[in-house]
């Protein structure tokens, strides 16, 4: 066997860093953006050198890289490199199988380490008024193993993440946890909102507020909710609900002291979005300039969780700031949630061709919208008026903004919108884009109709209605369900493929529009949502990540990894449409 030199360098190095406990930074940025990179931890470094020596070792064949970012320590760092640096190596960088599976039953402890089981406190096997407007035994009978799927879901980090940090990637939260399910065994960002909506569902509020004060540590040890409570995941965020919890369980609870500890939080949140590379200035026809957001990971490396297909994807480009250019595009892909598609492509049968960070996104800028009416209203609970009128200021310029960039009078419905160098000027050091109607991405996403979720845009019954006609005319509602996209790029955020969050915002816009063709339109798209939920959980004892639109009971698949169960926010979707909607007695459960 040969012991690779260039893998003998990165010790050398490492071991460096470590001893001198310097944290390893990331490649050198782009001109345009030296300062947008957070640096990652020597734990996770060398986890991606397990990593990729597992790739080589193993192959491609039900290879998953996140597992092994996932891995914790059983000795320290600098033992456990030691132990690596000597295990024999060919020229490609493999080692024998039996010596790599040895050196980590040793070495290195399971993905699961760090989690251990907890009983939900809150949970009872049938909730006081569980459901009360679902008047179908069966549909009742079914709710209710979803419901149950909480305890299956339900995680605390162990005592020994909290005594020994530095040998996890799993960030120590104090309250217990919902994960999503299956590979992703640590809390979610935007996927807590949806589990949220079903612990409230299942009358399990303790539960629903430990998710938000976890979600508040985040910000207040990194200045914003990170993508997933990992190491890893320090470099960027994702789609902004947590004030959408706060709301969702103050209605319910009437308890003021979570208003109290959020606030000061989300304040925060909303200066993370709306500052640095995140923010952008566009100047509309009429010489109004607007500020909007997009996604922006301060990253420009491999994904840790994925850094062997990133690299591979990178493996075309033969410029190294090219690569790092796209490292950032598929990190702030990541950031938006929808990793990956055709959305972010400007080639969309390329992933090479990914452009997030050009990108500015309708759902994203009404979220960040209905963050700042949640903060008005949260604000005006506990009597904070200088806060409410400098967001109601903030709300209102935002609307304008929205209106002015993305939405589209001829196809009724708002227009991701993309920023072109050829469109810029300079305003004391400031980028500012002026608007060119040309650049409104005109392909149907089901994001073009996320603004209907919030009541400023659901309101008007006029253009809810216009907007319906829209939807319906669009292509994107499907037998069971509203697809991603028209584009079938065998990425998991286009066509076929509906989601969960997707059905639930534009179905609950509608819904509590003043339109009751919006209504109409809604529960069709809810029932339908449901029963495929149904179909696929009594075929395969699950429920999943995401459903093939097209085929009642039909599964999602595409993308980076193989299909989900689980899963936290299918199960918080279902069992808010049958709270809000409930079901009747003689409506069929199965595919009709």
């Amino acid at each position: 066997m040969h012991i690779n030199t260039s893998f003998n360098l990165f010790i050398f190095t490492f071991t460096s860093l470590i001893m001198s406990n310097t944290i390893v930074t990331a490649n050198t940025c782009t001109p345009k953006d030296t300062e947008c990179v957070v640096p990652t931890t020597p734990l996770v470094a060398f986890l991606e050198e397990v990593q990729k020596t597992a790739l080589q070792t193993y192959g491609h064949k039900g290879f998953d890289p996140k597992l092994y970012v996932d891995l914790s320590l059983k000795q320290n760092l600098s033992i456990t490199i030691e132990a690596f640096e000597k295990l024999p190596r060919t020229e490609n960088g493999s080692v024998p199988i039996e010596e790599l599976s040895g050196f980590m039953e040793e070495y290195l402890g399971g993905a699961e380490e760090g989690l251990v089981y907890m009983h939900p406190v809150d949970f009872a096997d049938e909730p006081e008024d569980f459901l009360h407007k679902v008047k179908s035994p069966k549909v009742r009978d079914w709710a209710l193993e979803v419901h149950k799927l909480w305890k299956n879901l339900s995680r605390k980090v162990s005592s020994r993440v909290l005594e020994k940090p530095g040998f996890y990637t799993l960030l120590p939260l104090e309250n217990p946890v919902m994960i999503p399910g299956s590979r992703f065994r640590e809390v979610y960002y935007w996927d807590s909102y949806w589990v949220v909506r079903g612990l409230l569902a299942s009358k399990m509020y303790e539960t629903a507020k430990g998710i938000v004060y976890n979600l508040i540590s985040l910000i207040d040890e990194f200045g914003h909710v990170l993508n997933g409570a990992r190491a890893y995941y320090t470099n960027r965020s994702e789609p902004p609900v947590l004030s959408s919890m706060v709301i969702d369980i103050y209605n319910r609870t009437g308890d003021k002291d979570l208003i109290v500890k959020s606030l000061p939080a989300l304040l925060k949140e909303h200066e993370f979005w709306n500052s640095g590379m995140h923010k952008v200035i566009v100047e509309d026809a009429e010489g109004s300039r607007h500020t909007l957001n997009r996604y922006y990971a301060m990253w420009n490396k491999p994904r840790p969780e994925s850094a062997t297909i990133d690299r591979e994807i990178a493996s075309k480009l033969s410029n190294e700031c090219d690569k790092a250019q796209l490292y950032r595009e598929l990190a702030s892909a990541a950031e938006s949630g929808w990793d990956f598609s055709s959305r972010w492509m400007r080639d969309e049968s390329d992933l090479a061709t990914l452009a997030t960070t050009s990108v500015l996104p309708v759902d994203l800028n009404v979220l960040i919208l209905k963050m700042e009416l949640d903060i008005i209203s949260l604000a005006r609970f506990i009597g904070d008026t200088t806060t409410a009128a400098h967001f109601t200021e903030a709300s209102e310029a935002r609307k304008k903004a929205i209106n002015s960039v993305f939405w589209n009078v001829e196809m009724k419905q708002w227009l991701d919108y993309w920023l072109s160098d050829s469109n810029v000027s300079k305003l004391d050091f400031q980028e500012v884009y002026k608007w060119n109607s040309s650049s409104q991405n005109r392909k149907l996403f089901a994001s073009n109709f996320i603004p209907l979720w919030i009541e400023l845009f659901n309101s008007d019954v006029k253009i809810v209605d216009e907007v319906v006609e829209s939807l319906q005319n669009s292509g994107l509602v499907h037998p069971v369900g509203i697809a991603t996209s028209l584009t079938n790029s065998g990425q998991q955020w286009d066509f076929p493929n509906g989601w969960a969050p997707l059905q639930h915002m534009i179905v609950e816009g509608l819904v509590r529009s003043g339109s009751e063709r919006a209504r109409s339109v809604a529960r069709d798209i809810a029932v339908n949502w449901v029963r495929t939920n149904y179909v696929a959980y009594k075929k395969t004892g699950a429920m999943h990540e995401k459903y093939d639109v097209e085929k009642c009971g039909g599964i999602g698949g595409g993308g980076e990894y193989i299909p989900q169960t689980g899963f936290g926010w299918s199960n918080g979707v279902v069992l808010a449409f049958l709270e809000e909607l409930g079901w009747p007695k003689d409506l069929k459960l199965e595919c009709v």
